[in-house]
């Protein structure tokens, strides 16, 4: 059987690189590794042109992390600690992923994109984390990911993917859902309450984890992904 074809959204941002510095289109290679290992052909894509065409033309999507949402987007002013973000990514992503929801495409958020599609379905976020639940664990030092365990509801998708009842895992993000979007189910929390993973209803497969499952060597989430699809 063929690999299914899964896109994977990424950064805009300068970067330097063997003799090179310049503006480039980055992706963690983890993505990459992790969709490999679970048996799809990644397709990286940037947020150019009009990626929403794509949707159409895809086996599944997977939305990547990265900087901020535009506070806008969900009707609210910027917080200080906003940062690094993107116009032109929102406007891709945001475009993408409704376009994924339409159609029905097979969609797995990972931090950023749990909050896209969260946006995408009318919820809100929490902008600085630490100011909701007085710490910082969840991104303890730049460049540098936490641990920390969720807890995952039963039945849910995710749930079903683990395999289990907790789960531990990388943790970099300063935002978080607030109020979930239409349709939306949170399926995972931190132990001081944070969001840590949502899944819409009535769609074949739509699931966001706030946590980053490409630093990790399990692949789950990937496999589950793409098993879905082969299904």
């Amino acid at each position: 059987m063929s690999r299914p074809v899964i896109g994977i959204t990424c950064y805009v941002e300068p970067a330097r690189f063997t003799v090179w510095e310049t503006t480039a289109a980055l992706l963690p290679y983890g993505y990459v590794e992790h969709v490999v290992r679970a048996g799809g052909q990644p397709v990286i894509l940037p947020p150019a042109g009009d990626p929403a065409e794509l949707a159409g033309r895809l086996d599944g999507l997977i939305v990547a992390g990265g900087g901020d949402i535009d506070p806008a987007r969900y009707g609210e002013p910027p917080h200080e600690r906003t940062g690094y973000v993107r116009g032109f990514r929102d406007d891709a992503e945001l475009s993408l992923v409704r376009a994924a929801l339409d159609r029905g495409l097979p969609l797995l958020g990972v931090c950023r994109g749990l909050q896209v599609l969260n946006t995408v379905l009318g919820g809100t976020l929490h902008q600085h984390v630490p100011d909701v639940v007085g710490h910082g664990d969840h991104a303890p030092a730049p460049g540098r990911f936490g641990r920390m365990p969720v807890w995952l509801t039963p039945g849910s998708r995710v749930a079903e993917i683990l395999g289990a009842g907790t789960a531990d895992v990388a943790h970099y993000h300063h935002q978080a859902i607030d109020r979930p979007g239409e349709g939306l189910t949170v399926t995972a929390r931190a132990e001081d309450g944070t969001v840590e993973a949502a899944e819409l209803e009535g769609h074949p497969f739509a699931v966001g984890v706030q946590w980053h499952p490409e630093a990790d060597e399990e692949c789950a989430l990937f496999t589950g992904l793409v098993d879905h699809i082969r299904r």
